[in-house]
C-alpha cells in the first residue's frame, strides 16, 4: 500500500501548532475510539513538550464499549473520556478534564485575584472528529467541518460556556509510519485520504482482522460464509451484493468499498481494532499510569 503520508498542507499544520502551543495551557487530543494507538501522531511529542494532555476517545457510539472503558483506565481516568461527538453529552466531562490538567495554573491566577479561562489546543489525525467535537462543546456551529480528512484549515479560537477557550488545528499525520498496522488501521478508517490508498489491499486487511478476532460479524452482515482465503469472503461480498462487471467479474473495488464505508458507519457492529492491553506502552502513551 503506497500513501503519501505527510503533504505540505500536513507540515504548515505543524508549523502552526509549534507557534501556537505557547498559548495553550494543555493539549486535548482526539483519538478514534476503534483505534487509540494508531492515531497516537508521535511527531506532536516535542511539540506539546510537558504541557498536560487529555485524550477525547471519539467515536466512541462505534467502538466496543467495554474495551473503550479498557481505554479509559489504561490513559488515566482522570484525564480521559469517551464521547460521540455528535451526541452532545459530553461537554461537562471535557470541560471538568481541562479545568483538572490545568488546575495549578487557575489556583496561581485566583490566588491573585484574577479569574482565569484555560486554553486547550485540538489534535488529532485527519478525519478523527476534531472540529465536530469542537461544534458540540460550543453548542453552535463556529468551526468548518466535513466527512472527509484535511478539512480544517487556518487559526480558530472559541470559548465553551465561559469556561475553556480552544484551538482547532488540522488534523496532521505522521511524517512516517513505521508501525504498518498502523498505517493500515489509519486507512481503515479514512484517517488517509481514499485517492492514495488501494482500496481493495484495504478491505482484504479488514477482513483477516475480522475473520480472526470478530468471527461471525461478516457472516451477520452480507450473509456470506467466513474464509480463512480473505480473496474468497471479498468475492462472496460481490457476489452477495450483485456487485458484477460486464461479462460477469465480480466488481472488486465496490465491493471493497462498501465494506470499508459498512466498517466506518459502524454497519458491522461496535468494533475496537486495537486492544488496550496489547498497545499501551510507556514509549505510546508517555505518563500514563
Amino acid at each position: 500500500m503506497s500513501v503519501q503520508w505527510f503533504p505540505g498542507h500536513m507540515m504548515k499544520a505543524v508549523r502552526m501548532m509549534e507557534e501556537n502551543i505557547r498559548l495553550a495551557d494543555c493539549v486535548l487530543c482526539v483519538l478514534d475510539a476503534r483505534i487509540p494507538r494508531s492515531c497516537l501522531n508521535p511527531d506532536f511529542d516535542a511539540v506539546f513538550g510537558s504541557k498536560p494532555i487529555v485524550y477525547l476517545l471519539n467515536k466512541a457510539d462505534l467502538a466496543d464499549p467495554a474495551e473503550t472503558e479498557q481505554w479509559r483506565r489504561a490513559l488515566g481516568i482522570e484525564r480521559t473520556t469517551a464521547l460521540s461527538a455528535t451526541a452532545n453529552r459530553a461537554v461537562k466531562d471535557v470541560t471538568r478534564l481541562v479545568e483538572t490538567a490545568c488546575r495549578a495554573k487557575m489556583e496561581a491566577k485566583r490566588a491573585k485575584g484574577i479569574t482565569y479561562v484555560p486554553r486547550a489546543m485540538v489534535t488529532g489525525v485527519p478525519n478523527t472528529g476534531k472540529s465536530t467535537v469542537i461544534n458540540m462543546l460550543c453548542g453552535k456551529g463556529k468551526t468548518i467541518t466535513g466527512d472527509r480528512p484535511g478539512v480544517t484549515k487556518g487559526k480558530q479560537w472559541v470559548r465553551v460556556d465561559g469556561v475553556v477557550d480552544l484551538l482547532d488545528t488540522p488534523g496532521t499525520l505522521p511524517k512516517r509510519i513505521d508501525d504498518e498496522t498502523a498505517g493500515v488501521h489509519l486507512a481503515i478508517v479514512g484517517s488517509v485520504r481514499d485517492e492514495v490508498t488501494d482500496t481493495a489491499d484495504l478491505a482484504v486487511r479488514l477482513i483477516r482482522e475480522l475473520t480472526s478476532d470478530f468471527p461471525g460479524t461478516l457472516s451477520a452482515r452480507y450473509g456470506i460464509e467466513e474464509s480463512e482465503d480473505a480473496f474468497e469472503s471479498l468475492r462472496g461480498i460481490a457476489r452477495s451484493r450483485g456487485f458484477l462487471l460486464r461479462g460477469g467479474e465480480f466488481d472488486w473495488e465496490r465491493a471493497a468499498a462498501a465494506l470499508l464505508d459498512d466498517f466506518r458507519k459502524g454497519r458491522l457492529g461496535r468494533i475496537t481494532l486495537e486492544k488496550a492491553q496489547c498497545s499501551i506502552t510507556k514509549e505510546t502513551f508517555p505518563n500514563t499510569p
